[in-house]
């Protein structure tokens, strides 16, 4: 049996074996509650692990293009920021493609814009003194394509930069993507049913309806083809959506003022984000959410967001499963992160899966910061979370350092019981937590394998919640430097 377990700091905690092979919780001063738990599991070699990171760092390569360039003014592009360049950018990049790939330029200006669709064999460079701003009329985003919107298949408007089933593509240079967001402009369709904040604008349609029928839609398998939410509809576009698409890369730019989540590959396979800065503090403006996808390393980021800083996913309940693609074989590595929902998160559109998830050297501080590391998901969502493994990773300011919490949003209201299985984190210091973990499984489905290694809370208000765990073990971790150890 497992039960709750609340430990307040100031105390010396440890988990001792007992005869009967369970390992119970149990503290020097007042608990609320013991944990048990089996001990029955194969350790993890923490070197055979970290090789496999090295392997997914060494086959993950960003493309190569051909050295040819396309000026966008070449095509009619007026870097005013106020002449519509949809047509001129378009026609540089299907330029650019046609002649076997290469560089489509923008530099010195600011470039007005809709929808860009990238094509295979195509950089979009966007020089330092270079903006790419997008037009905030919701028309510059039609006709509909064929995209995910949190994790749900749809004929929604159009990413505001876009590919389907394109190869080698990318997004570089050290300038800036602005997507114009704001309290009058793509952030009212939110609405304040969804969040602590309101959103909302009087007499400003929101997303509600939508929203709620698309769920029904999805549950009820209608064809795709037939869930045509765009004009009418209030769902914000995603900024940048590479879908089914191979060797993407993503580097340099910073991103900003997003109508919705930043940065969202779905369904892509080696893909590289370098030196982004993700820069946006509206309503789900998630950082960069890799979704089904299998081999991306996410390196030397900068992200100050108003969601979740990074979340791994997989698609939501009926569309996720139907589908059945994990998130795997990701990198993440010499980030660091600022305001957020979470740092480093996995959910909660995750019904498809993820595995084979490694953190290293990243750094996070905000006392808007909400959570550092956190899983999430329930019984509606269900899937597999398995082997994330972090290590060096430094919390100077958090609210919650460890969440892994199967009552995210619907709670236990489905026959998808979720797995959560194998997290490893070792050399994590936080300095200041308001506490140090929010850590809940199922009696039926206890989290498995956590196994925290050299890790320092230096300053909590509280210890927090363990819960319903199978072979958790603590070895050299103190918490307000008093020893929490197995």
């Amino acid at each position: 049996m497992t039960d709750f377990c609340l430990l307040q700091p100031g105390r010396r905690a440890f988990i001792s074996h007992t005869l009967n092979g369970v390992v119970s919780c149990c503290a020097l001063g007042t608990l609320a509650g013991c944990t048990s738990s089996s001990t029955t599991t194969a350790s993890t070699n923490a070197i055979d692990v970290w090789a496999q990171a090295e392997q997914i760092r060494q086959q993950v390569r960003a493309p190569q293009f051909p050295d040819r360039t396309f000026d966008v003014r070449d095509f009619g592009a007026k870097a005013d920021g106020k002449h519509d360049n949809s047509k001129a950018i378009g026609a540089a990049i299907a330029a650019c493609h046609k002649a076997g790939g290469g560089k489509v330029l923008v530099t010195q200006g600011k470039y007005l814009c809709g929808a860009i669709h990238l094509l295979s064999n195509v950089n979009l460079h966007i020089t330092k003194d270079a903006t790419i701003a997008f037009i905030t009329d919701p028309n510059a985003y039609l006709p509909a394509v064929f995209t995910r919107w949190e994790g749900m298949e749809i004929m929604g408007y159009s990413p505001l930069i876009y590919a389907y089933g394109q190869t080698n593509i990318a997004v570089t240079g050290e300038g800036t993507v602005d997507g114009q967001a704001n309290r009058t402009a793509w952030w009212p369709w939110k609405g304040s049913n969804f969040s602590s904040v309101d959103w909302g604008i009087a007499g400003v349609p929101t997303q509600t309806e939508a929203r709620n029928k698309l769920m029904q839609d999805m549950e009820n398998n209608v064809p795709v083809a037939e869930r045509i939410y765009a004009e009418g509809s209030y769902l914000r576009p995603v900024f940048i959506q590479p879908y089914s698409c191979t060797n993407v890369l993503i580097e340099g730019i910073t991103i900003t003022n997003a109508p919705f989540w930043l940065l969202n590959p779905v369904l892509c396979e080696n893909v590289t984000i370098d030196a982004v800065t993700f820069a946006s503090i509206g309503p789900n403006s998630d950082g960069c959410d890799p979704e089904s996808c299998k081999n991306v390393v996410i390196k030397n980021c900068f992200f100050d967001t108003g969601d979740d800083c990074i979340a791994i996913k997989s698609g939501r309940n009926a569309d996720g499963r139907r589908l059945k693609t994990p998130s795997e074989n990701i990198l993440i590595s010499d980030c660091k992160m600022r305001n957020g929902h979470g740092g480093v998160v996995i959910g909660s559109e995750i019904s498809g899966g993820v595995r084979n998830v490694f953190v290293e050297n990243c750094e996070m501080s905000s006392p808007e910061l909400e959570r550092g590391i956190r899983v999430k998901t329930n019984s509606v969502r269900g899937g597999l979370i398995e082997n994330l493994f972090v290590r060096n990773v430094t919390i100077g300011e958090v609210q919650t350092a460890i969440v892994i919490d199967f009552d995210y949003e619907e709670g236990d209201a489905g026959k998808f019981t979720p797995t959560v299985r194998n997290i490893d984190i070792r050399n994590l210091i936080c300095q200041k937590a308001k506490q140090v973990f929010q850590v809940r499984g199922y009696e039926r489905s206890p989290i498995q394998n956590l196994h925290l290694t050299n890790c320092h809370f230096k300053e909590v208000a509280a210890i927090g919640v363990l819960e319903k765990l199978d072979n958790f073990a603590a070895t050299n971790v103190t918490i307000k430097d008093v020893e929490f150890t197995i």
